[in-house]
Parts: structure tokens; sequence; C-alpha cells
């Protein structure tokens, strides 16, 4: 099954083996379970380097376009402004250089949009890639690093705009003809491919935030969970209060997949001190961003860090549901 190195592999093979890293005085933030960006201390002291990388591989359509996003979200919930980045891109040999200027262009466009610049990094043909993999590095500067490990116990936890846009989108450019989805419903699903960034909620949210998260792979369950197990805490979250879009419902009921458990780039998980959730909601409203309270943040009630998601209780890592299609498709062909 594809998908994410597990957390116990991580803490067995990645964790512990970071070079000088632990003697390294200006490494605020390292690998950690749920932490997707690094956090450096400027040598002279001005502010914070952030730092994150991010592949994708998976999604057929619009590749760049899916990729910056998806690197600089890591970086925005941070609580930095995404400024650099370097990208790697592996192409199958033989690819045709329409792909390649495709690519490039969205990566272009991209970046444009965010303000980041794209100032380096390799391009190469592979022998049996079956398609392209693309892989960012973001880069950014801030003087309040907000870390996913800092929900504490009493803090509301937030969630902009809603489940699985990301999803969502890859489901209408990748599956929707052979879902027998109505094409204006897949049509509108595509879009969402423009409101994956969340470096705008992040610019609002970050002024109040304990601990931001970018959902990603598994989607919204995933990210909460990931929050959980980061800040050592139990999530109580009501699922009928977790936003979903009528294209994401329809085209998550062809699929027979559960909206929550999709790629969720675009919705912005946070924890915020109650008495600053009014403000925080007010400030994302002003800026024309949807946002709602979800739950709260608990004390543990055992040893493990929990999701509580409505009346089912979530404690081991959460698998994509778009991955199964990605295969069957593959075993297609």
């Amino acid at each position: 099954m594809p998908g994410k190195v597990s957390p116990d592999d991580l803490l067995a093979h990645v964790f512990e083996r970071t070079g000088a890293a632990e003697s390294d005085e200006t490494v605020l933030q390292g690998p950690a379970d749920g932490e997707d960006a690094a956090a450096i201390d400027w040598p002279d002291g001005d502010g914070t380097l952030v730092v994150s990388s991010d592949p994708i591989s998976l999604a057929a359509s619009q590749v760049g376009r899916l990729g910056v996003p998806v690197a600089t979200n890591d970086v925005a919930v941070s609580g930095a402004d995404p400024r650099w980045l370097t990208a790697v891109l592996l192409l199958p040999t033989g690819t045709d250089e329409r792909t390649l200027e495709a690519i490039t262009r969205d990566l272009d466009d991209a970046a444009r949009e965010i303000g980041a610049s794209i100032v380096g990094g390799h391009s190469e043909y592979v022998d049996r890639l079956e398609r392209p993999l693309l892989s960012l590095t973001a880069m950014g500067t801030t003087d309040r690093f907000v870390p996913t490990a800092g929900a504490e116990a009493g803090d509301a936890i937030v969630l902009t705009k809603a489940a699985g846009i990301e999803g969502t989108a890859i489901l209408g450019a990748d599956f929707g003809e052979e879902l027998g989805v109505d094409p204006d419903v897949c049509e509108r699903a595509e879009a969402f491919l423009e409101e994956i960034s969340v470096v705008p909620d992040a610019r609002v949210v970050r002024e109040y935030a304990t601990a931001m998260h970018d959902p990603t792979e598994g989607g919204v369950t995933a990210g909460l969970l990931e929050v959980a197990r980061a800040s050592n805490v139990r999530l109580e979250v009501d699922r009928d209060a977790v936003a979903i879009r009528e294209e994401t419902e329809r085209l998550c009921e062809a699929a027979d997949v559960d909206p929550l458990r999709i790629f969720g780039s675009g919705a912005l998980i946070a924890t915020v001190p109650a008495n600053e959730l009014d403000d925080c909601l007010a400030s994302l409203d002003e800026t024309g961003l949807e946002a709602a309270e979800i739950g709260t943040v608990c004390e543990l009630d055992g040893e493990v860090p929990e999701l509580l998601l409505g009346t089912d209780s979530i404690t081991e890592p959460v698998e994509d549901d778009l991955y199964p299609l990605w295969e069957a498709a593959d075993d297609g062909q």
C-alpha cells in the first residue's frame, strides 16, 4: 500500500538519525511526529527560518499546480510567509516536451500567486517511472514559529474552508468520468485546485493559534490525529460541524470514499485559546474565508493520544481512501 511511512518506522529509523542536529543550537524544531516543517534560528538572531519538503506523484492532472501549495502550506501553518522554493522534477523517459512545459508553467504561475521565488532544483528523465514525480522544498521566515505540537487542553479547534478540497479536485480531474458523475460537478470540483493554498488562512490564524496543521494524506481525520499525537492530547470533534461541500459529497459517494479521509489540502486545522476564538473567526470572516469551530482539545484520559470523531475513537494512523482508486487504475492499464 502506498502512502506515508508509519510513525513507528519514522521513530525507529528517521527521527533519531539527523546528523549533527542534536548538537546544533540553531535547530529549534527538527523531525518529529506530526511536525511537517523544520525551524532554524537565523545565525544573526533575526527571526526563524522555516523549511519543509513535499513530493507529489499520484495526481495526474496539474501536478505543478498542486505541488506549490502542498509544499508551501507546511511553511505557512508554521507561522511563516513562504518566500523561496526549490523543485526536483523527475519525468518518465520518453515524456513529451509538452508535459515539461505544462508542469513548469503551472509551477511558475502558482509560485507567483503567493509571492514565492523558485531559486533552484533539478530536472531529469528516469527509466521505469510511470508518471511525473515532483518534489519541492519551501522556505520562509517568521518571528513566531507555530508548531503542530502546541495544542493545549481547553483550546477550541478551528477548521477553515472544508474537508477534502484537494481530494475532491483529484477525484473530479482523474476519476470523474469513470465514476459517472455529472461533468458540471467535476468541472466545479477541479476548480477547487484554486483553493488548496492555506497561505491566506494561516496569515490570519497565526496571530491566535497555539498549533496549526495542514491536513494532507488521510484528510481531516489524519490531520486531526497528527495534532493529537504531536501535542499528546485528546481531540473531541463534532463530525457534523466539519464542512463538506456538495461537490465533495457527490464525488465521494460515487467513489465510495470518506470525505474526511481523502487528501485535505485547502483546509487549515488550528487550535486557538477559547477566549480568542471569536476574534479569530471574525478575522477570518473579514478576510472572506469560511471557518468554523469543530471541537475541543482535552487532557488525555489514558496514555495514548486520541481523536474522538463523533463516537469513533481513532488512535492509529489513517490511510487515505484515494490510494485504492489509483491502484485499481494502474491494475486496469
